[in-house]
């Protein structure tokens, strides 16, 4: 089943699917489909039927709705591709080895490395979500969305880390090249089910794999790592089987608690993972990368809010980190709307929102980042989100910014 993405590049002409006998050969980005007892596993889930698994509250269209013409007009639209790139270089921190062998004051640090990638520094040990240090969140090096900015810092010089944490298989959050060079560390990889195979593939030791359903544990060192429900969907190559499980995740220390969303529509489950697990001091909420045409998979930066708040028992508190934006260019929205929206929705509700320039670590116990720090490198961003989705001519105030360099 294909993603939206590769809808996107059909439409737009800019990416190749193969045919019949090309379709044949299977790159070794596709990775490995599960089979024999990882298989035998899948098919005893709770959550597997009818030859997939089954999504939280009901089917969720997984492939883009609406006519193709429709979507094909928003992403050719001259004002709107105008608007999803910034407009000169992303401030990227330079992350180092200071920044990290510090160990954090209140014992809970993040450091947002762009898109979905966080390492968190949570009681004495180190846990690094979805790492994708690729140029291009793609099977192919010639195609697919390219990196709006550089990683922080070489995969090499994060230096050792406790546990990777995979949400799910798609190319975005699970990086082939980025996992090979992990495999040759001692980490252990806690995945959803299935996503194993492409692991093992890639030279990962079976033995330090985790593989987990919805609402499965395990312990690594002082750490309780959950996976919890998301409402997404999965799939690498030219044919999907929906055969590798999609998750959020919940990360347990001694002192503090934190969540990770992976790819996920909203849907009521978070009031239950917050009443299991929560409050959190800190939750990464997926808020870019939405659309019309796929709203049952991925969330705006006003559902991101109100799923941090069922997070947390229905009242503001702890820190909402906004992850999955502003690195690649994957949805019709401005690209630095998710940033503009989620400053008013979080701001309506008094919820604290942490805005960090990729690779600046942060504590959320501490002084959290809030700078709009995208606002010099973007048009205002119209504010349709406060007008039930119709454009009007108020725009995001540009204030004393220096857009001379816009062209």
């Amino acid at each position: 089943m294909e993603t939206p993405i590769d809808s996107i590049w059909r439409y737009r002409g800019r990416f190749f699917r193969p045919r019949t006998g090309l379709g044949a050969l299977r790159p070794p980005a596709f990775g490995a489909e599960p089979a024999g007892e990882r298989l035998a596993r899948i098919h005893r889930s709770p959550h597997f039927a009818n030859g997939v698994f089954q999504n939280p509250g009901g089917p969720a269209r997984v492939r883009p709705s609406g006519s193709g013409r429709d979507m094909a007009k928003q992403f050719l639209d001259k004002d709107s591709r105008s608007r999803r790139a910034p407009r000169g270089t992303i401030p990227v921190h330079p992350t180092t080895l200071a920044d990290l062998n510090r160990p954090p004051a209140t014992g809970l640090r993040l450091t947002w490395m762009g898109h979905s990638s966080v390492l968190a520094e949570i009681d004495g040990q180190r846990v690094l979500f979805d790492p994708v240090w690729g140029e291009r969140c793609s099977p192919f090096p010639f195609a697919g969305p390219k990196r709006l900015h550089p990683v922080p810092l070489p995969l090499a010089a994060l230096g050792p880390v406790d546990v990777v944490v995979i949400s799910h298989d798609h190319y975005d959050h699970l990086d082939m090249l980025t996992i090979k060079e992990l495999a040759g560390t001692d980490t252990v990889f806690a995945v959803p089910l299935g996503v194993g195979a492409h692991l093992e593939r890639w030279g990962v030791p079976a033995e330090r794999l985790r593989e987990l359903d919805w609402q499965e544990s395990t312990r690594v060192g002082g750490l309780t790592l959950t996976a919890t429900p998301a409402r997404h969907f999965c799939g690498r190559g030219l044919r999907n089987t929906q055969h590798t499980l999609w998750a959020s995740w919940v990360v347990a220390g001694e002192r503090h608690r934190i969540y990770h969303s992976g790819d996920t529509g909203y849907f009521e489950g978070f009031r239950d993972i917050g009443a299991a697990h929560g409050p959190f001091d800190a939750t990464m909420i997926q808020v870019g990368a939405y659309s019309e045409f796929w709203p049952d998979i991925h969330m705006t930066p006003e559902e991101g809010v109100r799923s941090h708040l069922d997070l947390q028992g229905g009242d503001p508190g702890g820190v909402l980190m906004p992850i999955h934006w502003g690195t690649f260019n994957l949805a019709p929205h401005a690209w630095a709307e998710p940033g503009e929206w989620m400053t008013d929705a979080a701001g309506a509700v008094g919820q604290a929102v942490a805005f960090p320039r990729p690779g600046a670590p942060f504590e959320p116990g501490g002084e959290l980042p809030t700078e709009p720090w995208w606002r010099p490198l973007t048009r205002p961003v119209p504010r349709v989100w406060n007008t039930g989705g119709r454009s009007r001519s108020e725009e995001t105030p540009s204030g004393d910014l220096d857009l001379a360099g816009d062209r």
